[in-house]
């Protein structure tokens, strides 16, 4: 059988819960308040921007690791007869770009 409370004994645990509550109420506002709703995107969007561009930085020096292998041989000489031809395919690219923009002009 419960033991009878005192008014006493109620009285406080009202008082304690009123406070829990109060607290419980004063957080809330806090996490429902517009600016830090605004906060918490912004970390979230630069959380995602900050992990994305991390791969991206990744993935283009695995890229070029792996160009830098193919123009050169095993004692890390550069492979002439790899670099000449991109070389040529270069320069005609920017001959062809120099000379279409040199007809946009004139």
């Amino acid at each position: 059988m419960p033991e009878a409370r005192t008014p006493a004994q109620i009285e406080a645990d009202i008082v304690r819960r009123r406070e829990q509550l109060a607290e419980t109420l004063d957080e809330i506002g806090v996490r429902m308040h517009p600016s830090t709703i605004i906060g918490d995107a912004k970390a979230r969007v630069a959380s995602t921007v900050d992990h994305t561009a991390g791969r991206a930085f990744a993935a283009v020096n695995r890229c070029v690791s792996d160009v830098q292998a193919g123009l050169r041989d095993e004692n890390g000489a550069p492979r002439v007869d790899r670099i000449v031809p991109i070389a040529l395919v270069a320069v005609g690219l920017v001959g062809l770009i120099v000379v279409s923009a040199r007809r946009k002009r004139g």
